[in-house]
C-alpha cells in the first residue's frame, strides 16, 4: 500500500486501531499507522525498477500543507476525515495510476477519494461521538512530505520503503 503518513493524526489512530484489532498495531517504530491512502493494493513484491519509478514520482512531487477538519461519513459506515486541499494526494493517485497500470486504486471497486479513516460505524461509533473524541486534536494542520510503502497483515504491520516528496530529506524523528 502506498500512503503519505499522517503523524499529526498518529496517536488517535492508533488507539482506533488496537480497538478493533490489535494484531494490526505495528512494533515497526518507523511504520505510521494514520494514513491517507494514494495506491492499494500495490505491487506485492515490487522490483528494482518499480521502487526506482516510484522515487522518481516522489522526488517530481512538492511536498505540501493541508488541513484535516471535516468529519464525514461514507456509505458504507467508514469515518474519516477529508484532507483541504485534496487536489494534491488525488493528482498522485493519478499519476501513480499510470505508473502501475496493473494496480488500479482499491482494485477498480472505488473511486479514490483523498481521506484518513478515523472511525467506522461498525465498532460502535457515529458522527458524534468521533467528532466529540476527534476535538481536542482539530483541526489539524499537517504536512505531505514523503511517500510510504507498507506492508499490512496481521502481527506483520511494516514499513517497506519510503520516499521525500521533492527529494528532501526524511524527517529524522518518526
Amino acid at each position: 500500500m502506498l500512503v503519505v503518513p499522517v503523524p499529526e493524526l498518529e496517536a488517535y489512530v492508533l488507539e482506533r486501531t488496537r480497538h478493533y484489532d490489535d494484531s494490526f498495531v505495528s512494533a515497526d517504530p518507523a511504520f505510521v499507522h494514520a494514513h491517507i491512502t494514494l495506491l492499494a493494493p500495490f505491487l506485492p513484491e515490487p522490483s528494482a525498477a518499480d521502487l526506482e519509478r516510484l522515487a522518481k514520482i516522489a522526488e517530481a512531487a512538492s511536498p505540501w500543507t493541508y488541513d484535516l477538519a471535516a468529519v464525514e461519513m461514507s456509505a458504507g459506515g467508514n469515518i474519516h476525515l477529508t484532507p483541504e486541499p485534496a487536489e494534491p494526494f488525488a493528482a498522485l493517485t493519478a499519476e501513480l495510476s499510470v505508473a502501475f497500470p496493473q494496480c488500479p486504486p482499491y482494485a477498480g471497486r472505488f473511486e479514490p477519494v483523498p481521506h484518513l479513516t478515523v472511525d467506522h460505524v461498525a465498532g460502535g461509533a457515529d458522527l458524534d461521538s468521533t467528532r466529540t473524541s476527534l476535538a481536542p486534536v482539530l483541526p489539524a494542520r499537517c504536512r505531505a512530505d514523503r511517500i510510504s510503502l507498507q506492508w499490512y497483515a496481521n502481527h506483520d504491520c511494516r514499513l517497506i520503503a519510503e520516499w521525500s516528496l521533492g527529494g528532501a530529506p526524511l524527517p529524522a524523528e518518526r
